[in-house]
């Protein structure tokens, strides 16, 4: 088993900039790729960007392409997003997930999840 919590969720405006983090516990974080997927109301979740075991392959969703950063720390145990030039649309409850790194935009492909953390970004 694997705990992932969020946290740096928060309200900024438009424009600002947010730092997420996944702190793992349990069973070796390293071992897994790491996605963050997030849910705005009324929709479904979308995948925002993911990172391989070991940090050297990132991938991003077109929307977030150029404005959000993935990394990781295995020796912390912990995972990041960077958010920067955040939109409206961006409103969301973020999530971070583990899983093997096979079908990585797929959140069926991630075996654990977090509780997530909201972010609002006002216009």
């Amino acid at each position: 088993q694997v705990q992932l919590v969020e946290s740096g969720g928060g309200l900024v405006q438009a424009g600002g900039s947010l730092r997420l983090s996944c702190a793992a516990s349990g069973r070796t974080f390293s071992v897994y790729a790491m996605g963050w997927f997030r849910q705005a109301p009324g929709k479904e979740r979308e995948f925002v960007a993911a990172v391989s075991w070991n940090g050297g392959s990132t991938y991003y969703a077109d929307s977030v392409k150029g404005r959000f950063t993935i990394s990781r720390d295995n020796a912390k145990n912990t995972g990041y997003l960077q958010m920067n030039s955040l939109k409206p649309e961006d409103t969301a409850v973020y999530y971070c997930a583990a899983g093997p790194f096979l079908v990585i935009t797929d959140g069926g492909n991630y075996d654990y999840w977090g509780q997530g953390t909201q972010v609002t970004v006002s216009s």
